[in-house]
């Protein structure tokens, strides 16, 4: 507990930090960052299940074709009459126009347009409002024109706690149609906010301007397309539009996500040219939701939005018509399933992320953050729901980094500390085996089945009485050194030092079924390696040393001994150690430079017998009773051969039983 503090509070910070700002939900975050989330899943979605679009709504187009064709825009208002004239007779249910009408031409052009508009009598003309900057109050505004407070909302209702007034969009200007125009069709606003990254999301689906509000141009195209009258357009304000029955939520300025079905085109478009030319049938057009707009450059007419940055206008408010109809608005979530996700990932993240290494962290942090990513996108491609990715994201990720960083650290660390305690007595590749699974070495211990070496210097205190200290630690530093090489290829572990006596063990901490063969072959080479420094010291004039080596196999103690965080050591204890101490002693009795016990010849017979163990003699002594205890055990004394000579053993004699009383 107390080594994670750190972690716990860096993930406390965290789980705050990022329940606030969702519950804050800053406009730059949203707009600069989760909004950028959300179109890519808005991508994926269309990638992967394209919303189909109204088949009923078409566009009568604008585009390059019909420039060239007919000549530079703006055109005529005559053309625009005999272009709405075209498309009345088609006897389409509403005509949404997507085209200022808001100068003068001349009286006689523009009767034409307004008596082609009252034919037809079913047109919504698109009116400009522009709207106020973030904080920027309306000044005394001028009263709007009569036929234009024709269209707004009849009626208003408040919802209890919400002060709409407030929070609506105000409108600080309108430019009206102009009058004959304005009197002979319905008007709705169009007016855009985009988000901070320039991308129109939303559409906003009334505005306050003065007392009243004004519905959208696409609702209003909507609502005569579901052949409603205006006292059935309810605003419940900042709440929700009721048209007909059917209540579309709002947020609380009155907007509402697009639904967009795709990039340009996605709905039927009809060149204005092919019509003016009779190239297509105004009959196709019958029962269908016609709107009129530009798509040409040079129109400025285009919108950035999720899928495309050159967007016709009329498009998009083809697409809001789409949604109004169907009900099908992308949703924002309420923010509590997010706050709840923050939540539970930090607790998981809290739990797991301590006791895992710092690629399972990874791992595991990595499988939240995906189990996280998949909902949202399941959300938004089969529910157009929006839950915001990048608060629990970044908080997953936050701690994530601090655990794993924190986990890299301490697993640096004890790595540090194993390689500082084992690296001078145990070979490179089992430190860093020890470095991958830091278990082997754990504090306190466990029981293992080893073989421990003993090997102690014949005579050495008479050796240290006729000598100088510094001969004597001279030739005692040669020789523990040749010896350890010797330890450390054959992978054994040095435990200890005793004076001139060496204690090493096989087994552990990492397993090695062999181990029996391994002592036995180290302590054949350490004699091996003692000849030749023999001959080395004898040849330069020194008293050479002789050493005596015993050997036990059987179960022991294994582990970090000793007063943690004082004094640590990595070593064996139990009775198998206590024998293999007093074999080592026996060596002086039997005159031998090898003792091993029967338990250690019984690791070996399997591989004598197949033939893998050559070239030594195992000779039994005695059965003894080492002092302190009362079961007799084999002792065997081991001499090289040649080594391609075939395995001697002789047995001892089993009637023949020596009590020691000596250590």
């Amino acid at each position: 507990m107390k080594k994670n503090l750190a972690f716990y509070l860096i993930a406390a910070i965290s789980l705050t930090l990022f329940s606030l700002l969702q519950l804050i939900d800053p406009q730059y975050f949203q707009e600069k960052l989760e909004s950028k989330t959300y179109d890519l899943r808005l991508n994926l979605r269309n990638s992967l299940r394209k919303p189909d679009p109204a088949p009923d709504i078409a566009i009568v187009m604008v585009d390059e074709k019909s420039i060239s064709e007919i000549g530079r825009w703006p055109w005529s208002r005559a053309v625009m009459a005999d272009l709405v004239n075209k498309v009345s007779t088609g006897k389409p249910r509403v005509i949404g126009i997507d085209i200022m009408f808001t100068e003068r031409e001349n009286r006689e052009i523009d009767d034409k347009l307004a008596a082609a508009l009252k034919n037809a009598g079913n047109v919504v003309l698109a009116t400009p409002f522009e709207v106020a900057n973030s904080g920027e109050k309306p000044a005394d505004l001028p009263p709007p024109p009569d036929f234009l407070e024709d269209a707004a909302f009849m009626t208003i209702r408040t919802v209890p706690g919400i002060k709409w007034k407030d929070l609506a969009i105000k409108s600080i200007k309108v430019t009206p149609p102009l009058e004959e125009f304005g009197k002979v069709t319905t008007l709705g606003q169009v007016s855009n906010l985009y988000d901070m990254d320039g991308v129109l999301r939303r559409e906003i689906l009334y505005v306050n301007y003065g007392d009243d509000c004004y519905p959208s141009f696409s609702l209003q195209i909507a609502r005569i397309a579901a052949k409603l009258p205006m006292k059935d357009l309810i605003l419940y304000g900042g709440a929700s539009v009721e048209l007909g029955g059917n209540i579309i939520r709002t947020d609380l300025s009155g907007r509402n996500i697009i639904n967009y079905r795709g990039a340009e085109n996605s709905y039927q478009q009809i060149s204005a040219s092919d019509l003016l030319s009779g190239r297509f049938s105004p009959d196709k057009l019958k029962d269908k939701i016609i709107l009129i707009g530009t798509s040409a450059q040079g129109t400025f007419d285009q919108k950035v939005t999720p899928f495309s940055a050159s967007f016709p206008g009329v498009e998009k408010n083809a697409t809001v018509v789409d949604n109004i109809l169907k009900n099908d608005f992308v949703r924002r979530s309420p923010y509590t399933v997010e706050i709840i996700v923050i939540i539970i990932t930090t607790l998981l993240l809290v739990l797991s992320l301590p006791r895992l290494k710092a690629k399972s962290g990874v791992i595991l942090s990595s499988a939240l953050i995906a189990s996280y990513i998949i909902p949202c996108s399941i959300a938004l491609i089969y529910y157009n729901f929006w839950l915001n990715a990048t608060y629990p994201i970044l908080n997953m990720g936050f701690i994530s980094a601090a655990g794993i960083i924190a986990r890299w650290i301490s697993e640096e660390k004890h790595s540090r500390q194993i390689r500082a305690m084992f690296s001078s007595y145990v070979t490179e590749r089992l430190v860093n085996e020890m470095i991958r699974n830091p278990e082997m070495a754990q504090l306190g211990g466990q029981k293992r089945e080893i073989t421990v070496l003993f090997s102690d210097v014949v005579s050495f205190t008479v050796y240290s009485e006729r000598h100088k200290p510094e001969e004597v630690v001279a030739i005692l530093n040669e020789y523990l050194g040749a010896m350890t090489d010797v330890v450390l290829k054959w992978e054994g572990i040095l435990d200890k030092f005793i004076g001139d006596a060496i204690v090493v063990f096989w087994g552990a901490p990492m397993k090695q079924d062999d181990h029996a063969e391994r002592a036995v072959r180290c302590a054949l080479e350490m004699q091996e390696r003692l000849d030749q420094l023999r001959i080395k010291w004898e040849a330069e004039g020194r008293t050479p040393l002789s050493s005596g080596i015993g050997l036990n196999s059987g179960e022991a103690i294994v582990g970090n001994i000793g007063a943690e965080g004082k004094k640590m050591d990595y070593t064996v204890i139990g009775d198998h150690v206590n024998l293999g101490a007093r074999v080592e002693g026996l060596t002086r009795r039997y005159d031998a430079k090898i003792l091993i016990t029967e338990y250690t010849l019984e690791k070996l017979r399997p591989v004598i017998a197949a033939g893998q163990f050559r070239g030594v003699s195992i000779f039994g002594q005695e059965r003894v009773i080492v002092k302190g205890k009362e079961t007799p055990v084999g002792i065997f004394a081991i001499t090289p051969l040649d080594s391609q000579a075939e395995t001697v053993i002789v047995e001892c004699d089993p009637d023949k039983i020596v009590k020691l009383t000596e250590k």
